[in-house]
């Protein structure tokens, strides 16, 4: 099971690695779409694991989490504000729909799950489970301080 799970993780971050090292360059005018990068790192004391999502101009209320098949998903959309009579001289900031996918290589405890979205950055807090997860669908509500 370890040497699947390896494999499984393996394939995730070679996945990862070409979505980012085929993103068209923002400056062609043919990148579509945001990006929110993502942080992930497990505590011993308490068992936890631990999501830092940048997410940085979005309402934390439109951002859907769902946990299923030992897989958070993080969905959701930045909008670019519009504004009668606009007219840009210079557009760098990424914009559009997103869907992240973070392997979380450890059973977790979703009805325990936390989220709190402080200054941009959506901090997911899943508790290591002690039991197998039942595999059904569950989503975290997200909280503001």
């Amino acid at each position: 099971m370890t040497r699947k799970r390896d494999i499984d993780q393996l394939q995730n971050e070679i996945q990862e690695l070409f979505a980012d090292l085929w993103q068209v360059p923002r400056f062609s005018g043919l990148r579509r779409g945001f990006r929110p990068q993502v942080d992930c790192y497990r505590t011993s004391d308490p068992p936890e694991l631990t999501v830092l999502i940048e997410l940085p101009g979005i309402d934390p209320e439109s951002v859907e989490l769902i946990v299923a098949d030992g897989t958070l998903y993080v969905a959701g959309e930045r909008t670019r504000p519009r504004c009668t009579a606009q007219s840009y001289q210079q557009m760098e900031l990424d914009y559009g729909p997103f869907r992240r996918q973070v392997q979380l290589g450890a059973d977790v405890d979703v009805e325990q799950a936390r989220a709190l979205y402080e200054r941009g950055i959506l901090k997911v807090v899943l508790p290591i489970a002690e039991r197998a997860p039942v595999g059904a669908r569950v989503s975290i509500e997200v909280t503001r301080p």
